[in-house]
């Protein structure tokens, strides 16, 4: 059974996943106009250059992307290095001053957001890509460096740094390890902790630990860059990091395909992992109700199937072999549409048709556009649990709210799935009740309520129910031990 080829007229990609306009936290406290004497001695150590008062950035941006609210910082310190940082912290420690740490500022759980009585420390002058050592394959970085410029200089010297999100652009390295950033290619090339050699991060009391180290192998004691990744700012400010660099594709091939069942799609999965020699690099699955709503709402989209079908999955599979991989990819389709395990499927002829697959599975980055005051989830199951899981969420959700718009899509190599939630007329920011329908489920099938984004302030009520007391006791200790005064990001995952 022959594979459709895409038809060569295709609209072109809407852009990344990125809301199209961040939305803007109203400032819950405004500092007073005099500094308080943590604010004096950082000015005074660091200078005007990098610690600026409120009334000298007013125009900036402090808040994430969560719509969360976020307070003025006393000040901002913008330090160019990690001397700097480690100056300005053990300041901070010494004036019992909290701090949060700021990235990109593309989160979206509030965890770089600001309750009034923090000073902001923003890692955006350090941005400068450090070293690149082919030898190794390594690239040493500044942890504000942006994402997308080091998938560039990667590529441009020959790699490929495998780390994607639709953030690409204003995500900063930093951030990425501070929440173990996952996206679109966790499947073949992990989370972002396994991008990672060696971390130089400053704790609480102005002290530089870690190292900049380029071995896979290192077993010399506790783990320290392990427990820095997925932490959040809370129990230090990463500043420098060491990643690891993979050959560059040569041969990408991609399809669209539509299926009759989630198991199906299960199906699907097992058979492209054992059957496509270089393996699968993207398997993103999307529920009938995703697919069909963002093609009604953004009309630079098209859909590549002519008929409907339940469950629609992108898989895309990497080589270094261009004259073989499009070939063994199409054969490997073809046998899935004669099984019945694929209905129907598009194979894109050139990058453009790929790129118009990947438009509609970037989509979430134009929501702003048609369900502003929606209720977004980013949750995760054992793969062979995400099926009835997220069947049972929708059948809850409808059930309460049966007008409601549900869009179920992921990642499912990994077992992540994003599921948003549009009820007309309700506020913006009164999900809780969504929220309970949403976690309850996820506790049931001994889920994760966060697969990407971290906990930050927006889930750390739910915490309790995918972390045991004795897991959330030992994340006490942690933070009690590095942070004993607790300055770091406070209000943060606990």
């Amino acid at each position: 059974m022959a594979v459709n080829a895409v038809p060569s007229a295709v609209p072109s990609a809407v852009p990344s996943a990125v809301p199209s306009a961040a939305p803007s936290a109203v400032p819950s406290t405004v500092p007073s106009a005099a500094p308080s004497a943590a604010v004096n001695a950082l000015r005074e150590a660091l200078g005007a250059q990098v610690v600026a008062l409120p009334d000298e950035f007013v125009d900036r941006r402090v808040e994430d992307w969560s719509g969360l609210p976020s307070a003025v910082p006393l000040a901002l310190i913008r330090p160019h290095d990690t001397r700097e940082v480690a100056v300005a912290l053990e300041i901070c420690a010494r004036y019992a001053q909290p701090v949060v740490t700021q990235g990109g500022l593309t989160g979206l759980v509030g965890g770089a957001n600001l309750r009034g009585d923090e000073v902001a420390l923003s890692l955006d002058r350090m941005n400068q890509i450090v070293e690149i050592d082919a030898v190794s394959g390594t690239m040493t970085v500044q942890a504000g460096t942006p994402l997308q410029v080091v998938q560039e200089a990667a590529s441009a010297a020959g790699f490929y740094f495998p780390l994607d999100l639709g953030a690409r652009g204003s995500c900063s390295i930093g951030g990425n390890l501070a929440t173990n950033a996952g996206g679109n290619r966790v499947i073949k090339y992990g989370m972002m902790r396994d991008q990672v050699l060696g971390i130089e991060a400053v704790l609480a009391s102005g002290a530089i630990v870690g190292g900049l180290n380029k071995m896979i192998k290192d077993n010399s004691g506790y783990d320290l860059r392990n427990l820095l990744i997925g932490s959040e700012g809370t129990l230090a400010v990463i500043t420098r990091a060491v990643l690891r660099l993979r050959p560059k594709p040569t041969a990408t091939a991609t399809a669209w395909c539509g299926l009759p069942s989630f198991d199906a799609v299960t199906t699907l999965l097992r058979r492209a992992q054992a059957g496509l020699a270089p393996g699968v690099s993207a398997f993103e699955v999307m529920w009938a109700g995703y697919h069909d709503t963002v093609l009604a709402n953004l009309n630079t989209l098209r859909a590549p199937l002519a008929s409907p079908h339940p469950f629609y999955v992108l898989l895309e599979s990497v080589g270094t072999d261009p004259v073989r991989h499009g070939g063994a990819f199409e054969e490997f389709l073809g046998a899935m549409l004669e099984e019945g395990v694929v209905t129907d499927a598009a194979l894109a002829s050139n990058e453009a048709h790929a790129q118009a697959f990947w438009a509609i599975r970037d989509a979430p980055g134009e929501y702003q556009r048609f369900i502003p005051n929606h209720a977004a989830y980013d949750v995760s199951f054992s793969i062979a649990q995400v099926g009835d899981a997220a069947s049972r969420c929708e059948a809850q959700l409808h059930a309460r709210w049966p007008e409601a718009t549900i869009m179920i899509y992921g990642h499912l190599g990994d077992g992540n799935i994003h599921i948003v939630v549009d009820v007309p007329g309700l506020p913006k920011h009164d999900h809780d009740a969504i929220d309970q329908v949403i976690y309850d489920v996820t506790r049931d099938f001994r889920g994760s309520i966060s697969a990407e984004h971290g906990i930050g302030i927006k889930k750390k009520h739910f915490l309790h129910l995918t972390r045991s007391e004795a897991d959330v006791a030992s994340m006490r200790a942690i933070k009690q031990a590095l942070d004993p005064a607790r300055i770091l990001n406070p209000g943060k995952i606990f």
